[in-house]
């Protein structure tokens, strides 16, 4: 009998669910979309239950495509977008639409709850900075703006937790999600004591943490008739979306680095020893491979941009824009993004900052702003890939992913401005694809993640950094110049939309 994992991705557009069979093949696919809410600028948000429904039809989906018995699925993986707050009640209820990894509204608990903590302590204690996409802020915001809420809550899930637990019916969590939680001890992998104290946190609210490997529930009577999947299948920690993306595409031993250009944008480098960058601009979490950490930098809208752009200016498909954005010169004559379009977290951690077209002029087309907007998310890239750099972690070849990577164009950008090697993988499955393996190491299918991305993950192609290297590089330190200049305009800008909007009730 044909053994086959599933890979299961609570994504920021949709619930992902992939088949996968011994030798890494993808067998079949399904995604299933769903929609961010913005109730107030600043604010994202989705409902839990839209996840489950989603990863139901999905799963039903994927078995039905693949012919596949459920009795053939002898490991299920999670993985998912992270930072977001989901709070239970007593009896395993919703409280309220999670608050999503790209919400600013914590800000100012950030600001509090930085200067009663301290930075220095802050990234002593975690390996990182409080910033307002994770998860502890939005636990302080609940507390001071919706006090009942937080009365009746008894537990916390990130949003892949979410689903195992309607899965199994257990509250568990993994090392790598758990680390953008800013309560874990991340050199120890674990829950961070201190954290927890300092922030008046229940501890009996948090879930156990296991290594994204150790197989920690098995899927339940209910979940077995809800999805078709035979009671008492495994499901292993799994891993955040992040740290599983950089599974899938095999970047897991020390100093590999991957860039993944989804909604989000993220610069992700492997690491065997654990470290943090010294101002807390990257983050420090541990890795889905047990006894590993990474380094990571994310900006926050990265595709999210190009989909904003073809959102606002006429709906198009993404390789219309892009087959026109190819016939523009580097540089976009002239024309420069900024995209801060949700705020920005890395290397700038700065809710107020907006997105920004500086250069326009009547001779700019929709072309020009489409490949300025390329160009902007990938000086952006630059911006952590230089931070990563200055940690000692050599980059002479990045691995690419995510919808951005799909794009011949969006690749050579990136090799040029990065002015070096970019690796395109040849099964591109993102998050979905590195839970399953993790699944496969958890049912003894790999021996370990090492084996089972040697296994199984194979370079499609290589780019290498042509002529238009020397064009970015002095349009890169135009791009540098800007947010410094532009920084106390943002507040301002902002400090006027709260002034206005609070002016109008």
């Amino acid at each position: 009998m044909k053994r086959y994992l599933l890979g299961i991705d609570v994504g920021t557009t949709g619930v992902k669910a992939l088949l996968v069979d011994s030798t890494g093949r993808v067998v079949a696919g399904s995604i299933e979309r769903h929609e961010m809410r913005t109730p107030r600028p600043l604010w994202v948000e989705q409902e839990p239950e839209d996840w489950w429904k989603g990863a139901v039809a999905s799963i039903w989906t994927v078995m039905r495509k693949a012919k596949v018995d459920s009795e053939q699925i002898v490991g299920v993986g999670l993985t998912g977008q992270m930072h977001g707050l989901v709070l239970l009640d007593s009896e395993g209820k919703v409280l309220r639409p999670c608050i999503l990894w790209n919400d600013q509204r914590s800000a100012p608990q950030c600001d509090a709850m930085t200067e009663r903590i301290g930075k220095e302590r802050l990234i002593a204690l975690t390996g990182n900075v409080l910033l307002p996409g994770f998860t502890a802020p939005k636990i302080e915001w609940v507390r001071q703006n919706e006090p009942k809420v937080f009365r009746r809550a008894r537990r916390l899930l990130l949003p892949k937790d979410f689903i195992r637990f309607k899965l199994t019916g257990e509250y568990k969590s993994d090392v790598a999600d758990a680390s953008g939680t800013l309560l874990m001890d991340v050199k120890n992998r674990r829950w961070s004591d201190e954290m927890i104290e300092e922030l008046r946190i229940p501890y009996e609210w948090l879930p156990e943490v296991t290594e994204s490997v150790e197989v920690s529930a098995s899927v339940s009577v209910k979940g077995s008739r809800s999805t078709g999947l035979k009671e008492r299948t495994p499901v292993v920690g799994g891993a955040g979306d992040q740290a599983a993306q950089a599974v899938g595409s095999g970047t897991v031993r020390d100093g590999m680095t991957s860039i993944t250009i989804g909604t989000s944008g993220v610069v992700f480098a492997a690491s065997e020893r654990y470290a943090f960058e010294r101002d807390g601009r990257l983050h420090a979490f541990c890795h889905a491979v047990p006894g590993r950490w990474h380094l990571m930098g994310v900006m926050l809208s990265a595709g999210g941009s190009l989909k904003w752009l073809s959102d606002t200016f006429g709906k198009s498909s993404y390789d219309r824009l892009t087959s026109d954005a190819s016939k523009v010169p580097a540089g976009s004559e002239g024309l420069i993004f900024l995209p801060y379009l949700s705020g920005e977290r890395t290397p700038h951690p700065d809710p107020h900052a907006r997105g920004v077209l500086l250069g326009l002029s009547h001779r700019h087309t929709r072309a020009h702003i489409t490949r300025s907007v390329i160009e902007g998310v990938t000086f952006g890239l630059r911006d952590m890939l230089e931070l990563v750099r200055a940690c000692d972690i050599k980059a002479s070849e990045v691995r690419a992913s995510g919808g951005g990577a799909k794009s011949k164009l969006w690749l050579q950008v990136l090799a040029d401005t990065f002015d070096c090697g970019v690796a395109k993988l040849r099964v591109d499955q993102g998050a979905a694809y590195g839970g399953a393996l993790l699944a496969g190491v958890g049912v003894d299918m790999f021996g370990s993640v090492d084996e089972a991305c040697d296994r199984c993950v194979r370079v499609a192609s290589h780019v290498r950094p042509g002529k238009d290297a020397k064009v970015y590089e002095r349009y890169y330190e135009r791009f540098r110049a800007l947010y410094p200049l532009l920084r106390e305009e943002f507040a301002a800008l902002s400090a006027l939309e709260d002034a206005h909007r609070n002016g109008a009730r």
